[in-house]
């Protein structure tokens, strides 16, 4: 019995024209925002797009700049001769801002993971050793983070 009056007034629900114009409209719109939610708006998380971008770059430039300063400085390291520098980032760079606001208050630089020096001397374990101290103290990385081997002939 129960079952039979439900039954009824759910037909007599769905004969309504209006309801289920309703219900049709709230479908559609239903649809509309999650196909506008998972494209995305025009110009919302382009600005984020667009600082992780610039991050990544700048986490490149930096690593490339990193490298070419290890590379004049271990050439300037006595009995290094040729060198080239290999180093590897943990993660891009980060911006901190303020609470709830647009203004940068600062940028965290990626860290080192590890450097790999290929140079002449490296067979020479005063060299290899003279060339690990200043990867480390100028990176502030230990030492076992640090590859310093021979270059090819």
């Amino acid at each position: 019995m129960e079952k039979q009056k439900t039954n009824l007034s759910l037909k007599n629900i769905l004969q309504n024209k209006k309801v289920v114009q309703i219900a049709a409209i709230a479908g559609m719109i239903g649809i509309v925002i999650i196909f506008i939610s998972s494209i995305g708006l025009p110009g919302s998380g382009g600005q984020e797009d667009e600082e992780k971008a610039k991050a990544a770059v700048a986490s490149a430039d930096y690593g490339q700049q990193i490298e070419a300063d290890l590379v004049e400085v271990a050439q300037s390291i006595e009995g290094v001769g040729r060198a080239k520098v290999f180093v590897t980032m943990e993660d891009s760079s980060e911006t901190v801002y303020l609470e709830n606001k647009d203004i940068q208050t600062k940028e965290i630089a990626p860290k080192v993971r590890g450097v790999v020096v290929v140079c002449d001397g490296a067979s020479n374990p005063i060299v290899s050793a003279r060339v690990i101290d200043a990867v480390t103290k100028g990176l502030n990385i230990s030492s076992n983070k640090v590859c310093v081997t021979k270059l090819a002939a």
